[in-house]
């Protein structure tokens, strides 16, 4: 149960800071913080809670980055439907307590025709530049693959385990900076389903993309280091 708990606390934390600052800080006249903030706040909330319960949990806060842990061989597949349960529960969790603070400003609706509404992710009409829905997959794909290789690299045996928290943070800024533009940035089912879910409308109906991309991404990168980059001898 314990391990369940920093997936949820950790998930909740991902969700609160990352779409947190979308939302409240990003768009504020002359002090906004911009792509360039909810960038890093993304990556932060890794990093701060890699720290605090990674080694309790192993800090996955993601549903595909546990599905690449288990294709990694890093993680066992009983555990795999406790941990998404506690990482949806979390966000969810997280997605709402947003929703009670923004609904404490006057005139705050959620307009579910437009793209990142209530920081949520979205292809074609609902990309923030308009991006395809082929376009968003390949990215969400590309840049899932890439996290977990380095979550796994980062995470190895062999590595200096002390800094991969930073590694990992930086990692989820990056692919914010680059993806931000194209699909509002998921690379976390958990994350995308707990702000569509307050949406709804199309943007909900879109969220399939971004549990299937990242976990297939996920997926191919645990098989890719496992069989062609992990070194298996003795450390």
């Amino acid at each position: 149960m314990k391990k369940l708990f920093a997936e949820f606390f950790g998930t909740y934390w991902l969700v609160f800071g990352g779409c947190g600052s979308a939302l409240f800080a990003a768009g504020i006249p002359d002090l906004g913080i911009g792509f360039v903030g909810v960038s890093l706040a993304f990556g932060l909330t890794v990093l701060t809670m890699a720290y605090a319960v990674g080694h309790i949990s192993g800090g996955h806060f993601n549903p595909a980055v546990s599905f690449g842990l288990w294709a990694g061989g890093r993680f066992s597949a009983k555990e795999l439907l406790p941990y998404i349960i506690a990482q949806c529960v979390g966000a969810i969790a997280a997605a709402g307590t947003l929703f009670t603070i923004a609904s404490g400003k006057a005139g705050f609706m959620i307009d579910n025709t437009k793209a990142g509404a209530f920081a949520s992710n979205g292809f074609g009409a609902f990309s923030p530049d308009g991006y395809s829905m082929q376009a968003a997959f390949i990215a969400e794909f590309v840049l899932t693959l890439f996290f977990l290789l380095i979550i796994l690299g980062a995470t190895d045996k062999f590595a200096n385990g002390k800094f991969a928290g930073i590694a990992i943070g930086l990692a989820l800024t990056l692919i914010h900076l680059i993806s931000i533009p194209i699909t509002n940035t998921s690379v976390n089912p958990a994350r995308s389903l707990s702000q569509a879910l307050f949406v709804g409308g199309e943007p909900l109906s879109q969220v399939w993309l971004f549990w299937v991309a990242p976990i297939l991404g996920a997926i191919v990168a645990g098989l890719i280091y496992k069989n062609l980059l992990q070194d298996n001898s003795e450390a």
